[in-house]
């Protein structure tokens, strides 16, 4: 039963954001004229739909993902339908298919930002200040010194503003080298403390442990959900930032990244540990990903259309909408097969 409901509600995060996703897209592109073919809730056969004006709206089969279909997309579909060539995507000036492929990952962040604070509304934020609440005895951060009451400045030189920064830069650093942690302690004194965590093994598996504890204040009321909900945020895209660049510089490596599988047994860790909140809260963190991901300069996501609007302005006249499209399913299809990979990886994970 537990899995089941596991995959339910795995398959509802989904869908909410990438019917999200797909509604920026859609919005835009009525505001700016574009033809839209068809707005779809999952994949595969249809299942329901109703044509409303020139736009079919549908529920399918598959119920992961969902598209959002444009006039300028498939160029012989565009002109077997009859489409005015001013109602199709590539005809549409700059800024207005800039708007049209923004407001998708845009989306993405204005849900994100809606789940934060509905559930600092509910359950309350965090303060996320960066103030040990708890050191463990005979642990590696106990031994060299630190102590409750500490305020973490920096880790590896690089600045710490909430709580989250500390668990991202001990996250991305070589556990073997130790991490130098620079505080401000009690008595307003600043300290430099070289820190190697223990190796540990549970179950099978190896960790390494600093033995430090951030416990946060809970906190409550509107003007505290505004600033948890900004700060969050902003911790959030930091994450991102990071985590990107230390995949293309493989700081990160691929067999670390999680796709569909890996996304599934989260969903069940958060539902155990913390039920309806920790699910909302990784559906914030998953539409923030999607988001941010989509806007990467790379064919076939959203950032990559950016990308052709940015290359046209430059060179003053267009690529040609058969030499972009194809450049895009090439892109597509690479991008599948990254999929596979990290699929195949998340797979081998479950049986270890």
């Amino acid at each position: 039963m537990t899995i089941i409901i596991n995959l339910i509600v795995f398959i509802l995060i989904l869908t909410v954001i990438v019917a999200f996703h797909e509604f920026g897209h859609y919005l835009f592109a009525k505001i700016c004229g574009v033809y839209v073919y068809e707005y779809a809730i999952g994949m595969g056969p249809k299942l329901f739909s109703k044509k409303i004006g020139e736009t079919v709206y549908s529920i399918r089969a598959i119920p992961i993902g969902g598209f959002c279909q444009l006039a300028g997309e498939d160029l012989d579909e565009d002109d077997a339908r009859k489409v005015p060539k001013d109602r199709r995507l590539q005809n549409k000036n700059p800024f207005q298919r800039f708007l049209i492929m923004f407001f998708g990952p845009m989306n993405n962040f204005i849900l994100t930002v809606i789940l934060l604070l509905f559930i600092a509304l509910i359950w309350g934020g965090t303060t996320m200040n960066p103030i040990i609440s708890k050191v463990q005895k005979n642990s590696a951060a106990y031994e060299v010194g630190l102590s409750a009451g500490d305020e973490i400045l920096k880790i590896n030189n690089h600045k710490i503003a909430t709580s989250d920064d500390i668990s991202l830069y001990l996250a991305i650093s070589d556990p073997k080298k130790g991490s130098t942690f620079y505080v401000e302690k009690d008595d307003g004194t600043y300290k430099n403390y070289k820190v190697v965590p223990k190796k540990t093994k549970i179950d099978g598996k190896t960790s390494y442990k600093y033995g430090i504890q951030m416990n946060q204040k809970r906190t409550k009321g509107f003007v505290n959900a505004i600033v948890y909900t900004y700060k969050k945020t902003i911790s959030m895209f930091k994450q991102m930032f990071i985590t990107v660049g230390y995949l293309f510089t493989g700081g990160i490596k691929l067999n670390q990244l999680s796709g569909p599988v890996g996304i599934y047994s989260v969903v069940g860790e958060s539902r155990a540990a913390g039920g309806i909140a920790n699910v909302l809260y990784l559906m914030a963190f998953l539409s923030l990903n999607v988001g941010f991901i989509n806007l990467l300069p790379i064919p076939a996501f959203d950032g990559g259309h950016i990308l052709f609007i940015i290359i046209e302005l430059i060179k003053g006249s267009p690529v040609k909408p058969e030499l972009e499209n194809k450049i895009h399913a090439i892109f597509l299809m690479l991008l599948l097969l990254l999929m596979l990979v990290i699929t195949f990886n998340d797979v081998l994970r479950l049986f270890k």
